[in-house]
């Protein structure tokens, strides 16, 4: 481990901010860094690695022969990801870099003995993944009963942090094609949306960020 790498690893080590269980896993770790758009995983393939966020931002997404993506989450410092594989199976999702990002690899028999020594950290990855599992359990409902226009309005409500003018403001510089495969649309009609509601003045954007100036209209 470089002396970088070295210096990351125990920067989160003492960062009180992520549960203690996890930072002592991470340190058993091996810290790699990435640059923004690498893949770090493809879907279907065989792993059994688990990655604990370090640094940086990473995305969870699908995608159909068409070229058509679903994003499930983007996942910052503290998270992590590549349990669903550590059965042996192969992987349910692609992830990628969306900025320069360090992770700590945790391998399969490295997590199987800390879990030997710290057994409550069983507990924590079975609640993670019952929470994933809901969180994919309403998308799928979301795309089979809610139309477009509220998928996308709850995408934008969910990614927004409320501002001391009243306003909410999502601080990601989100692209329309981002929105899309978060909504489960098309970019096209993201577009079409957000221009209609900027025409309303429900937002305005800002410095390339969304501001939500008001509460959305139900309907569209």
């Amino acid at each position: 481990m470089s002396t970088d790498q070295a210096d990351l690893a125990r920067t989160f080590a003492t960062d009180e901010r992520h549960p203690a269980l996890l930072r002592e896993l991470a340190a058993l770790g091996d810290v790699r860094r990435y640059r923004k758009g690498t893949i770090l995983l493809h879907e279907a393939d065989v792993g059994d690695s688990l990655f604990v966020v370090l640094a940086g931002q990473v995305k969870v997404f699908c995608t159909d022969a068409n070229g058509k993506e679903i994003t499930f989450g983007v996942f910052g410092a503290g998270e992590y990801f590549g349990e669903m594989a550590l059965d042996g199976g192969p992987r349910s999702a692609s992830v990628i870099t969306l900025q320069p990002t360090a992770c700590a690899l945790v391998t399969r028999s490295t997590l199987l003995a800390f879990i030997a020594q710290r057994p409550e950290f069983a507990l924590e990855l079975l609640s993670k993944v019952i929470r994933r599992l809901r969180m994919a359990t309403t998308s799928a409902r979301n795309l089979a009963f809610i139309d477009v226009y509220g998928r996308l309005t709850g995408c934008l409500q969910s990614l927004a942090t409320p501002q001391a003018d009243g306003t909410r403001r999502i601080e990601e510089r989100i692209t329309h094609q981002e929105i899309a495969s978060r909504a489960g649309c098309s970019r096209e009609m993201v577009s079409r949306i957000l221009k209609d509601l900027e025409n309303g003045g429900y937002l305005r954007i800002q410095e390339r960020r969304i501001v939500l100036v008001k509460k959305l209209p139900l309907r569209w």
